[in-house]
């Protein structure tokens, strides 16, 4: 079993490492990070002004109506005033009720009117009232205004001060948002926890040329003295589930080196720069303990041919990110040390900068393993799974061409899942027959048909069974079932003896005459077609396509690729109009031919294909020995040259 992902350093850092120093504690970050962070601002600012306002209101002397004061100089409860124009300021002797509020005052302000005509400098001698040369209420500072008025902003910036260097120190100290300060400590390896070549099968011509890497990393001197540089960079290219990743992290077990992962799509950002800046991040912390390897997975993400339009004058994030990755490879830089290996299912579309020599010296194809792969891989997979001794996982894996490294994993993980579910105590061969079933026909559906229809789909099913049992050189027919899986009413599996690399003109028409065999037995028995065979016709399309556009399989086409294989480009678009209706004309008269065929076959045999689909009625299932013996045709007349 491979050693599960290697930890993230930090939460922030969009990368994993292995093998790197112990990185220091993390500290506390504020709760609730930018969000708390506002709405603490926030709080602070309204119970500051809150405050402020109430101490200004403590200070404030009310204003009273003219007719107040009046009645108080009436009433001689004036003590001094003090006037400027026409407005008053004074103090009473006693505190009097604010008309119409609420408390009581003694200073206050007023207002005397411009048609006033009363005696008020009489009123105001007969009660002896002091008048003033200077203001009776005192106004405040001009400093004191200014603290009122900028304090709860000042109080706002210090939150965002002590805010802004709790998250700095967080977030890697003084050193800016990602720079960190403390210096590289001596390489920490873990024995025996680190993946290796020994975690690793089935891909030994890929292991070979990864072999060169591995041996540089513990040997640079040697290669130095001869002149030789550190390859720059290594492209593993291949289909989903091959074992790319664990390759790479097999390179660094082996070396003893430093390992850091991350995922193309982990460092684009809608922010334009950020994805650039976690590049020279990442690459500044490989190199303070080259030498390291940086693995960087579906570079495609990044990669792609720029100039596409994608972004807004050739500056967007992703482009800004993919610049930063050829600088650091092979720019002013440089990546002393360093070895980058990147993985994709996409080569084609990668940008030419990237895979210049210099950058990504060299691309690794890493195809499906073979069949002693396979059986390699199952037993890697299987080596903590207790496996019962009637287990053959050579013939497994004869019968799992095609299957990459995940899917051989995910097929012993569903034999020990069904071993569970059944209670025993360890992995049988049924187990791993039934997985490989369910993997590659698809789970049992508790579907219950009609009799009429369990009779159209057996002899659907048989159809597609004798004529594989028929055609010469075809792929042997190893389990044919009218039960429900998946999206299908009934399977008929057929794989080959060995693993196949080419196919003949020959092997695709059998294909496509067996594909069509189920609709030519609904035709032949029912004299009508169903929808059952949706999927038969997309095999054959695609088939009759590729051997007329692709493969140059037919004289009125040419020897030419008139529908290329990449899915990205319209059809329409792939060649000139006329060659395009060549093809499909092309494509209608093999359909055409091998349904002829199909049909010719049948009915030359339809005793046989009346006793096939009566045996998948009473049995619902048929091994590869049973359903020869039913057809009436011996194994070894299949035709296997």
């Amino acid at each position: 079993m491979s050693n599960p992902a290697p930890p993230r350093r930090a939460p922030d850092d969009p990368w994993r490492s292995e093998g790197t120093p112990p990185s220091p504690p993390p500290r506390r970050k504020m709760p609730g990070g930018w969000w708390g962070l506002l709405v603490a601002a926030a709080v602070v600012y309204l119970v500051a002004s809150l405050v402020l306002s109430q101490f200004r209101k403590g200070g404030e002397e009310p204003t009273v109506s003219y007719t107040e004061f009046s009645r108080q100089v009436t009433a001689g409860n004036i003590s001094k005033i003090y006037s400027k124009d026409e407005a008053i300021e004074g103090e009473l002797k006693k505190k009097a009720p604010i008309p119409g509020g609420d408390g009581d005052y003694t200073k206050f302000r007023t207002q005397r009117p411009a048609f006033a005509t009363d005696d008020l400098w009489g009123e105001l001698t007969r009660g002896s009232v002091t008048v003033t040369a200077e203001p009776v209420v005192q106004k405040t500072s001009l400093w004191s205004s200014l603290l009122f008025a900028f304090l709860p902003i000042l109080l706002l910036i210090a939150v965002w001060v002590f805010a802004a260097r709790r998250m700095g120190a967080a977030l890697g100290g003084g050193g800016g948002i990602l720079g960190r300060k403390e210096p590289p400590k001596p390489v920490e390896l873990l024995p025996g926890k680190r993946t290796t070549f020994a975690d690793v099968a089935g891909i030994d011509e890929v292991e070979g040329e990864l072999n060169d890497v591995v041996d540089f990393l513990k040997n640079p001197g040697a290669y130095r003295r001869m002149g030789a540089r550190m390859p720059g960079g290594v492209l593993l290219a291949g289909a989903p589930g091959t074992g790319k990743t664990l390759l790479a992290r097999a390179v660094a077990g082996e070396a003893g080196v430093p390992f850091f992962s991350a995922s193309a799509s982990e460092f684009i950002e809608m922010i334009v720069g950020v994805g650039a800046g976690r590049v020279r991040e990442l690459f500044s912390e490989a190199r303070k303990v080259a030498p390291a390897i940086v693995f960087i997975d579906e570079i495609d993400t990044i990669g792609r041919i720029r100039g596409g339009g994608a972004g807004l004058g050739g500056h967007d994030e992703r482009e800004q990110t993919l610049n930063q990755i050829l600088t650091e490879m092979d720019g002013f830089t440089g990546s002393e040390g360093v070895v980058v290996l990147a993985a994709t299912n996409r080569a084609d579309v990668l940008d030419p900068a990237l895979t210049r020599p210099g950058r990504f010296d060299r691309i690794v194809q890493v195809s499906p393993p073979d069949r002693p792969g396979r059986e390699a891989i199952l037993t890697i997979h299987t080596r903590e799974i207790p496996l019962a001794p009637d287990v053959d996982l050579a013939r497994i894996a004869a019968a799992t061409p095609g299957m990459t490294g995940a899917d051989l994993a995910n097929l012993a993980n569903e034999a020990a899942l069904l071993a569970v579910k059944r209670r025993e105590d360890a992995v049988t061969q049924s187990d791993l027959t039934t997985a490989l079933e369910k993997v590659q026909l698809g789970a049992e559906r508790p579907l219950v048909l009609s009799a009429e229809d369990r009779r159209r789909t057996a002899y659907h099913e048989s159809g597609h069974a004798l004529l594989g049992m028929l055609q010469p050189g075809a792929d042997p027919v190893r389990k044919v079932t009218i039960v429900p899986r998946g999206r299908a009413l009934g399977v008929t599996l057929s794989t080959p003896e060995a693993d196949k690399y080419a196919y003949t003109e020959e092997y695709l028409r059998g294909r496509i005459i067996g594909a069509l065999g189920g609709m030519a037995a609904e035709q032949i028995v029912f004299g009508v077609v169903t929808t059952g065979a949706e999927s038969d016709l997309e095999q054959v399309t695609g088939l009759a396509r590729g051997m007329v556009g692709r493969w140059g399989m037919s004289e009125r086409v040419g020897r030419l690729t008139a529908v290329p294989g990449d899915a990205q480009v319209p059809y329409g678009l792939s060649a000139a109009p006329a060659t395009l209706d060549t093809v499909d004309h092309e494509m209608r008269r093999i359909v055409d031919e091998c349904y002829e065929h199909a049909c010719r076959l049948l009915r030359e045999n339809r005793g046989r294909l009346d006793t096939l689909a009566q045996a998948l009625l009473e049995h619902e299932t048929l091994e590869e020995e049973a359903a020869y013996r039913a057809a009436g045709i011996p194994r070894l007349a299949k035709g296997d040259t």
